[in-house]
């Protein structure tokens, strides 16, 4: 049993790793792209660009401040999510773990960001004809992919048990 349950542990370590490197690969090659050519403005489809911006707010640039105290007030708060998060995963199974993971592992790698530059690298700018999307990056992907398993683990799967249950 002990056996079984450590390997789930290591499972979810692995996948959550694996999130944050390669998030943190993505970014130090925008990077590096932005140090040989001083931009990144690159053009890859009708739809999708890389354009390197820096989110000194949260998601998608909201609760962006000048004042380096908000800032660190807000990186608090996302560390005591961050931290609810990890617990919450530790205590959940199935989907619901999974999507859990996705969240936190693109949390963590976000905030490795905000610690280390002061700001998030955010480069991956979708859009449709002139309406562009929030430019955003590999780890807010993530991030979005989980929070839409919550929501759907939410609406289908608990919905189903209290369905049962009554």
């Amino acid at each position: 049993m002990f056996k079984v349950n450590f390997i789930k542990v290591l499972l979810n370590i692995a996948i959550i790793l694996i999130i944050f490197f390669v998030d943190r690969i993505s970014k130090i090659y925008i990077l590096k792209i932005a140090e040989l050519q001083n931009t990144v403005d690159v053009y890859l489809t009708s739809y999708l660009n890389l354009y390197l911006i820096w989110n000194e707010g949260i998601a998608f640039g909201l609760l962006s401040f000048n004042e380096s105290y908000i800032y660190n007030i807000i990186t608090l708060i996302i560390i005591s999510i961050s931290i609810i998060i990890m617990v919450i995963m530790f205590n959940s199974e199935g989907f619901k773990k999974y999507s859990l993971i996705f969240v936190f592992g693109g949390s963590i790698s976000n905030l490795f960001d905000r610690i280390y530059y002061s700001a998030v690298p955010d480069f991956i700018d979708f859009h449709i004809n002139n309406f562009h999307w929030f430019v955003f990056n590999v780890a807010d992907i993530f991030i979005t992919l989980g929070i839409i398993c919550l929501i759907l683990d939410e609406i289908f799967i608990n919905n189903k048990k209290n369905e049962t249950i009554v």
